[in-house]
C-alpha cells in the first residue's frame, strides 16, 4: 500500500483500503525503480543543452523504461558552460513532476588524462584547479558526484576536498597505476566510473609491468564499480568477470546514455548542440564518425537488467539489485530508495519476463502506463 508517496504497508494478503486505486500486476515482476547514477541524455536531448526542456524530456524519456531516479551527468566543458548547466538543473529540478527524479548532478570531468579522453572533448581537459573547483562547489549544493583522473597534479587534494564537501569522488578517464589508485582510494575515490571504458589496464613503464585502474578496482575490495551493460561497451565475458569478482553489491549498472537513447539510428551529437561532438548511432551504440571509439551508449535501464540476465547469466534478483539498491547505497540514499520496504519512497517498476517495462511509479504517482 502506498500513502503520501511512501510505501505504507507490504502484505501477502489483502490490505483493507477501500479508497485505494488497485493495480493488477498478476504475472508480472514488481521491482524497485531503477536508479541511473551516470546518464547524459535521451529522447534527442542532452543535459548540456542547458535548457529546462532538455532536462525534463530526458527525465520523461527514461521514466518509460523504469528509471525512477537519476544523476544528470555533464561532459568536459568550459567553466561557464558547467555553471550554466548547474543553474538550469536547479530550475528543472523544481519543475520535474512527471519524469525520473533528479538526485543531484554528476560532473564527469574536466580533470582527465588526455590519452584516455575517449569521446570527451580534449579542448576542455585540464588539471584540477583549486580556485575553479572550490568556486563551482560554492555555487550550488546540487553536485553529488565528481569523476576525475587521480594521477593528475593536484587530483589527490581535489579528491580530499570534494569528499569533505559530501561529494562522491570517482576515478574516470585515467591512466593511473595501482599505487596511484591506492593513494586515491585512501583519499576519497571509492568508485570506478564505467569500468574498462577510458581507463588503464596492465601497462609497461621502462619494461616493468604495472597494474592499471581496471586491476586496481578488482584488487581493492572496498571500491565500487559501475558498468555500461548495454551489451556493446562490454562483451558477455567481461560482464561475467565483473559480476564474478565484484559481485552485485559492489557493481552498479549505468546507461551512460547520450541523446540518442530511445531514438532511431543515424547522425547525432554528443554533448551540447552548440559545441558538442558529431557522432553516429549504429549497432545499438554511439560512435565517433571515424568509428575509432564508442561515444556513449543509447541504452535504457531495462536493457541493462535484461543483458545481465541473458548475456552474463546473472539471476534476475541480483541483476535488479545492481540497478536499484546498489546504486542507492553508493550514493548514500538507500535509506529512501532502492528497495521495496515500508517507509521508503514508492518508486516502482512493473515489467514482464523480458524486462519490458509496463508501468513506472515515482513516489506513488503513475508516470508511465504502457498497457
Amino acid at each position: 500500500m502506498i500513502e503520501n508517496g511512501k510505501i505504507a504497508a507490504i502484505s501477502e494478503g489483502y490490505i483493507d483500503a477501500p479508497a485505494a486505486t488497485q493495480i493488477d500486476a498478476a504475472g508480472k515482476y514488481v521491482s524497485p525503480g531503477f536508479i541511473d547514477i551516470h546518464i547524459h541524455g535521451g529522447g534527442g536531448h542532452d543535459f548540456m543543452d542547458n535548457t529546462v526542456e532538455a532536462f525534463l524530456t530526458i527525465a520523461n524519456t527514461h521514466a518509460r523504461y523504469g528509471t525512477t531516479a537519476m544523476l544528470p551527468t555533464t561532459l568536459t566543458s568550459s567553466k561557464e558552460d558547467l555553471l550554466e548547466t548547474l543553474r538550469v538543473y536547479e530550475i528543472a529540478d523544481k519543475q520535474n513532476s512527471k519524469g525520473s527524479q533528479f538526485i543531484g548532478m554528476h560532473l564527469e570531468g574536466p580533470y582527465f588524462a588526455l590519452n584516455q579522453c575517449g569521446a570527451q572533448d580534449p579542448r576542455y581537459i585540464r588539471d584540477p584547479n583549486p580556485d575553479e573547483y572550490r568556486e563551482i562547489l560554492s555555487n550550488t549544493s546540487a553536485i553529488k558526484r565528481w569523476s576525475a583522473a587521480p594521477e593528475l597534479k593536484g587530483a589527490v587534494d581535489f579528491g580530499k576536498y570534494v569528499t569533505s564537501q559530501g561529494v562522491l569522488a570517482a576515478i574516470a578517464h585515467s591512466d593511473a597505476v595501482y599505487e596511484e589508485v591506492l593513494t586515491a582510494f585512501e583519499n576519497g575515490y571509492t568508485l570506478a566510473t564505467h569500468l574498462y571504458s577510458g581507463m588503464s589496464g596492465v601497462t609497461r613503464r621502462n619494461a616493468f609491468r604495472y597494474a592499471g585502474v581496471i586491476e586496481s578496482a578488482y584488487l581493492l575490495d572496498g571500491m565500487d564499480v559501475e558498468i555500461i551493460a548495454d551489451g556493446v561497451h562490454l562483451p558477455p565475458p567481461l560482464l561475467k568477470l565483473v559480476y564474478k569478482i565484484k559481485g552485485p553489491k559492489r557493481t552498479a549498472l549505468i546507461t551512460d546514455a547520450m541523446r540518442g537513447a530511445a531514438m532511431p539510428p543515424g547522425e547525432s551529437v554528443l554533448g551540447s548542440l552548440k559545441n558538442g561532438i558529431k557522432v553516429i548511432i549504429e549497432d545499438d551504440v554511439a560512435k565517433l564518425p571515424d568509428r575509432s571509439c564508442f561515444a556513449g551508449s543509447v541504452a535504457t535501464a531495462n536493457r541493462l537488467v535484461r543483458n545481465m540476465v541473458n548475456m552474463a547469466d546473472v539471476p534476475l534478483f541480483e541483476a535488479v539489485q545492481m540497478a536499484t539498491v546498489t546504486p542507492a547505497t553508493i550514493m548514500k540514499i538507500d535509506d529512501k530508495k532502492g528497495s521495496l520496504i515500508t517507509g521508503k519512497d514508492a518508486d516502482i517498476a512493473i515489467f514482464d519476463e523480458n524486462i519490458n517495462v509496463e508501468m513506472t511509479i515515482i513516489k506513488g504517482k503513475i508516470v508511465h502506463n504502457g498497457k
